[in-house]
């Protein structure tokens, strides 16, 4: 289909009520109404829920892909209670290179995040990957921390990385500590970013 025939109809199912109703949400998770259960049941119905916000993200990633006439395999994966999406090209290697430019990426993600909390009405930090474009985007921040790191060995008492999400930043501080060094978060909102120092 191309773009010009293209109308908010096309679009999967909650994306326009999404948009129109999104708030920009930051780091802190929206605090949940259900009340807490204790022992395994609630290990259980976590894990449950955050499976069912991968399928919900799978479903809404494929009729995306649908629209823009692109094919891929979709993969959901668990990791410290977080969802993880990832997106492969099935039709060669630069079919789903335009998605997985870092921009897109992060505005494909909120738009995702955005549709599945619709549906559950939940926060989501499900965390999506096209074409490998996290790992990617984690060589440029382990190049980044490097020359962060070279500033420091150089005199300096500090170095400040630019503002990124929490879950680049949390990468960051691990790489940080992987190279011997300390990191903490400053600022606020979208101004949120690292700051190195010697540990």
């Amino acid at each position: 289909m191309n773009d010009s025939d293209s109308t908010s109809s096309d679009l999967p199912e909650g994306t326009t009520d999404a948009l129109q109703e999104a708030r920009v949400e930051t780091d802190a998770p929206r605090a949940s109404s259900t009340p807490p259960v204790d022992g395994d049941a609630a290990g259980a119905d976590d894990e449950a829920g955050v499976l069912d916000e991968g399928d919900i993200a799978a479903d809404y990633i494929e009729e995306l892909l649908d629209i823009c006439d692109f094919d891929g395999d979709i993969d959901i994966e668990v990791q410290a209670g977080r969802s993880y999406i990832s997106v492969d090209s099935t039709g060669g290697e630069g079919a789903l290179r335009v998605l997985s430019k870092p921009e897109t990426v992060n505005a494909l993600q909120e738009l995702t995040r955005i549709a599945v909390q619709t549906k559950t009405g939940e926060f989501s930090r499900l965390i999506l990957d096209i074409g490998g474009s996290r790992s990617t985007r984690e060589a440029e921040l382990g190049a980044m921390v490097d020359r962060a790191v070279e500033k420091i060995e150089e005199g300096a008492e500090a170095a400040a990385l630019p503002p990124m999400s929490s879950y680049e930043r949390k990468l960051v501080h691990d790489i940080v500590a992987a190279r011997g060094f300390t990191s903490e978060s400053e600022g606020e909102g979208r101004d949120r970013h690292t700051v190195i120092t010697r540990a």
